[in-house]
């Protein structure tokens, strides 16, 4: 399925592979913004950021990542973000993330 017809969630996010396990989903040109509220998934998540900036808040830790870098965010764990500069960026969800919310 192309990136255009991949169903696309309440944050913007497309998704784009998935099987019982683990699904794949891009954030395309996220525009910047507030910092989101934290929240904690019952999914783990390890994405790269394509293009842009975003920093991310786990637990205590805050991150800047721009392009060529990863992040992880365990199951269970607080986190927030707050795009700085457009990003693009794809991530994995284990398991898969719904794909409405």
């Amino acid at each position: 399925m192309s990136k255009d017809e991949a169903p696309t969630g309440p944050m913007g996010q497309r998704f784009l592979a998935g099987t019982d396990t683990v699904a794949l989903r891009l954030w395309d040109a996220r525009q910047p913004g507030e910092a989101e509220p934290p929240v904690a998934r019952d999914y783990e998540t390890v994405g790269y950021v394509v293009s842009g900036r975003v920093e991310l808040t786990v637990g205590t830790s805050v991150l800047d990542l721009g392009p060529g870098d990863s992040w992880t965010v365990p199951r269970g764990a607080e986190h927030s973000y707050r795009v700085v500069e457009a990003l693009t960026a794809v991530e994995a969800t284990s398991p898969p993330a719904p794909t409405r919310l």
